[in-house]
């Protein structure tokens, strides 16, 4: 298994440090200056000057390389920029590379041949990717539920039918495209306890809740649900939040459009129960860190 950071590490870093120390030198900068410029000790800066570093031809040859180093050099030479304006225009040019096709794309999927296995239109570097988008799905549900893990008294508002906390992609048009907890959050013994990792249509309750209020043009794309309690609601309209009721024994996402076809500015949502089914809370947010938060600030 290999990163692209690796590769950025391994092959772009000192192909540029090369580069910018070759170009500063013949911009008259001693070998202590470039070493103070580029934050390197002059035993390195000695070593780039005799080629005792292994470089990348393909990525020193590149256009935007090429071109980006020599107005940095300038630049740097003269004052007219500064390191960490360099750097940023460096990492720019990074993320830049590392998009589908460019050079530090195409060596990565060099060095993990497996990539190829998502298809010949798959890039795992495109930002807009379906699977970059699911994994930040993924990975923001991950810290939510650490958030709540480690949220001491959290067991204590997790109802009888279980919590559960979700999130969406961008343009989640089902339950397919949400991710959730499989089997809910549960309190076992006093602990909150998540039995696995979160997965990409595993909840159907809470995921419906989310949709429903997203079709009514909510920001949300994340909620999760607690147990009903008035005092709780109290608490979360002091902290400016909105809610709004609606009725779980009827269609839900017809409910939900009514509850916020009154109150369209609601993040909470509630229903107080009824013959067989449980009162509940949701709240609502713009990623599972968040709501996760605001469920951590009731304890």
């Amino acid at each position: 298994m290999q990163f692209v950071e690796e590769i950025v590490v391994d092959e772009f870093l000192p192909t540029v440090r090369s580069l910018l120390a070759g170009e500063l030198r013949e911009r008259g900068l001693t070998q202590s200056d470039v070493a103070a410029v580029l934050g390197i000790s002059q035993s390195a800066v000695s070593k780039y000057a005799h080629g005792d570093v292994a470089t990348n031809d393909r990525i020193a040859e590149d256009d935007r390389v090429e071109t980006l180093v020599s107005e940095l050099a300038d630049g740097l030479a003269s004052g007219a920029i500064t390191p960490v304006q360099a750097l940023i225009e460096i990492e720019v040019l990074v993320r830049d590379l590392e998009s589908g096709g460019d050079v530090l794309a195409q060596l990565h999927e060099e060095a993990v041949p497996e990539l190829a296995d998502h298809g010949a239109s798959f890039r795992i570097h495109d930002p807009e990717s379906d699977l970059r988008t699911s994994e930040r799905v993924l990975s923001s549900l991950r810290r939510g539920l650490r958030i709540l893990e480690n949220a001491s008294g959290f067991a204590g508002l997790i109802p009888a039918v279980g919590s559960n906390l979700v999130a969406c992609t961008p343009d989640a048009e089902d339950v397919d495209d949400v991710a959730g907890v499989p089997g809910r959050i549960f309190d076992v013994k006093g602990q909150a306890t998540v039995p696995a990792d979160p997965e990409f249509g595993v909840s159907e309750h809470v995921a419906t809740v989310l949709l429903a209020a997203r079709e009514q043009g909510a920001d949300a794309a994340a909620a999760t649900n607690v147990r009903y309690d008035p005092k709780l609601l109290a608490e979360l309209v002091d902290r400016g939040h909105v809610t709004a009721e609606f009725d779980e024994s009827a269609d839900v996402g017809e409910s939900v459009a009514e509850a916020l076809a009154v109150d369209p500015d609601a993040t909470v949502l509630y229903q107080t129960g009824g013959m067989g089914i449980e009162p509940l809370i949701y709240v609502l947010g713009p990623d599972a860190e968040s709501v996760a938060d605001t469920i951590r600030s009731l304890l």
